[in-house]
């Protein structure tokens, strides 16, 4: 079991939920503020703010209050442990197949 296995348990339960995929979906375009991200949900205020909360506590956003007004981002790497564990699943196959395509590509260049 990989040492970082409490962080991805908490990436992964995190993004089981559709309504909080959605939310990271949009905030990897930009950051917003609670009320632009609870536009497309059909859900109470609270609803949302605890589907942040779990994000929140996962890693994988960050929140910012200026005033009455909270800002909520997508923390810069956030996903990476979850792109590092999904590397090591890839099998020695895939991995011999990507290094081949490298050696094929820097032995053979395109000819123009």
């Amino acid at each position: 079991m990989p040492k970082y296995h409490d962080e991805l348990d908490a990436v992964l339960r995190a993004l089981a939920d559709p309504t909080r995929r959605a939310v990271v979906e949009r905030l990897a375009q930009s950051p917003a503020v609670v009320s632009e991200l609870a536009a497309p949900f059909s859900m109470a205020l609270p609803s949302l703010m605890q589907h942040l909360r779990v994000l929140e506590d996962a890693g994988l956003i960050t929140s910012e209050k200026h005033g009455r007004v909270r800002t909520v981002s997508l923390r810069p790497g956030a996903l990476g442990v979850l792109h590092l564990w999904l590397d090591e699943q890839r099998t020695p196959a895939e991995r011999q197949a990507d290094r081949l395509g490298i050696h094929l590509t820097r032995t053979n260049p395109k000819e123009t």
